[in-house]
């Protein structure tokens, strides 16, 4: 599988510093979570019933550190460094930190309370990583991506698609870890601070950027320009 622009090498360097920290720190959770019991799961992952009856509030945020395998780390974490890195130099680290966030806790939130009774711990980076595709969709709407390593599709079209794969797994999937309801509140709480911003002021103020651009052309980049001249292919 690889990510091809014409501006990104790969090699050192490539990677963006606040992409980097997040790897790292999965990673390394990853590593302690292989180490520990299934109670460090319990204890750190997305579980609903605890989270009402006890507060374990912090499972809003931890939740996404903890992967139920190597794969399920590989996959989040190589979508995390292909669509990630793009936003960050766009928007600057500060700004992806806080709009990854609120995609993780929106995530979190939503499988809290429409599964409150749910006691089988949910995990992984995906809300936060689904946010990143949705707002990568609405900047780079042209660009192609290969859905199934097959067929080329728009990454607008792609966004379509993994949205209502969510929608659908969310409505008729049971307990099952897989926190399909959590992708669809990453994508939805993402467009949502995209879209309207900052009502409460206690989110981030880079939201008029894409408004901006909406203003413009639709779906299309700040400066006005078509983008394709920079086409990534994911195999």
């Amino acid at each position: 599988m690889n990510y091809q622009t014409r501006s990104l090498v790969f090699g050192a360097g490539t990677v963006t510093a606040a992409v980097k920290a997040l790897i790292i720190a999965n990673v390394a959770v990853f590593l302690l979570q292989a180490v520990t019991d299934h109670s460090f799961v319990i204890i750190f992952g997305l579980v609903p019933d605890l989270v009402w009856e006890k507060l374990y509030i912090w499972q809003i945020l931890t939740y996404q550190f903890l992967h139920g395998g190597i794969v399920h780390l590989l996959f989040n974490m190589l979508a995390l460094w292909m669509f990630g890195c793009d936003l960050e130099r766009r928007w600057g680290s500060s700004f992806f930190l806080k709009y990854y966030t609120v995609c993780v806790a929106g995530g979190a939130l939503f499988n809290v309370l429409f599964l409150p009774d749910q006691t089988v711990p949910s995990i992984g980076a995906s809300a936060g990583v689904y946010g990143i595709l949705l707002a990568y969709g609405l900047l780079y709407p042209d660009r192609v991506v290969y859905f199934y390593f097959l067929f080329p599709l728009k990454m607008k079209h792609f966004v379509i698609i993994i949205g209502a794969i969510s929608l659908y797994s969310s409505v008729t999937a049971t307990q099952s870890g897989i926190a399909h309801l959590a992708h669809l509140g990453g994508m939805a709480v993402g467009y949502f601070y995209l879209r309207w911003g900052n009502p409460w002021g206690w989110v981030g103020i880079y939201w008029d950027q894409y408004r901006l651009a909406r203003r413009k052309r639709r779906f299309r980049v700040i400066d006005g320009h078509k983008d394709n001249d920079s086409k990534p292919t994911l195999h």
